[in-house]
């Protein structure tokens, strides 16, 4: 099954027999609250129109816990996450499609969490709201609730230890900018760089002007010059691991698993005894 579903083909699932459940993720991260702005509101852009049916989901608060230890966005709370997914009537029988505002990174989280807690039927929408051609609606649904209970996967999850042992043993893959791997800036983070054997992979290089993924054939190109090879072990990594999910994403619409590394480099980088590498090269 492929990761990702076009607005047309949505269109058509919708007037289907079988109607997939709509997950509306829309959040982007926000510097603002440095400046004293207030943080973009994905429930208000929610309020202010969707795609009929869909169900706003929280990212911060439903699918990542508060921040700590563990990064600025740590796994979440599986009985919030299932209550989450239930109310918005997620089963485990039921297709679900999740989109954001375009960039692709909070549906991508849900997709990632979905497909890790065990839902075998979960795709995100390509190039998310601005790709939709069909009306909007401002009133909220209220789904039948769901029955799915999320159960973790024995796959697919690295921690600190596991994405520094992946650096050496297979690839692991670093989603942010450029600039941040090497170091040169950290907007966030008590420190810039990254982690040591990790391969500079910024995200946004897997899409086109339109926020589309490329297609799977230069994915998978653009994944092999990066050092994937066939069968090798590959985990993602970015900065709280939300922009890291769409990076795998983009590797499993290639045809190519990944393992996600949920703390990212907000985790690791706040333990000064764990190592830092910069400039462009990975060591």
């Amino acid at each position: 099954m492929n990761a990702i579903i076009s607005a047309s083909d949505l269109a058509g699932a919708l007037a289907g027999a079988n109607p997939p459940v709509l997950l509306d993720v829309r959040w982007q991260l926000s510097l603002a609250t440095a400046a004293g702005e207030p943080p973009f509101d994905g429930r208000a852009a929610y309020g202010a129109g969707h795609i009929p049916g869909a169900v706003f989901v929280d990212l911060d608060r439903e699918l990542a816990s508060a921040p700590g230890g563990h990064g600025r966005h740590p796994l979440p709370d599986l009985a919030v996450f299932g209550a989450a997914m239930r109310r918005a009537g997620v089963s485990s029988g039921t297709p679900v499609v999740v989109y954001d505002g375009g960039l692709g990174w909070g549906a991508a989280r849900a997709w990632w969490l979905l497909r890790w807690t065990g839902h075998p039927d979960v795709r995100v929408l390509d190039g998310g709201l601005p790709s939709w051609e069909g009306p909007l609606e401002t009133s909220v649904p209220q789904p039948a609730e769901g029955d799915f209970v999320p159960v973790p996967g024995a796959d697919g999850l690295l921690d600190a230890d596991g994405a520094a042992a992946l650096a050496r043993s297979g690839v692991l893959l670093d989603a942010r900018a450029g600039e941040r791997y090497r170091g040169e800036v950290e907007p966030i983070d008590r420190v810039g760089g990254h982690i040591p054997g990790a391969v500079s992979a910024p995200t946004t290089e897997n899409v086109g002007a339109d926020g589309r993924f490329l297609p799977a054939g230069e994915l998978g190109a653009r994944f092999e010059e990066l050092g994937v090879s066939q069968g090798a072990p590959v985990g993602v990594y970015c900065g709280s691991g939300v922009s890291g999910a769409h990076e795998v994403l983009a590797l499993a619409v290639a045809g190519i698993p990944a393992a996600l590394y949920v703390g990212s480099w907000s985790e690791w980088s706040s333990d000064p005894e764990r190592p830092v590498a910069v400039g462009p090269d990975p060591q």
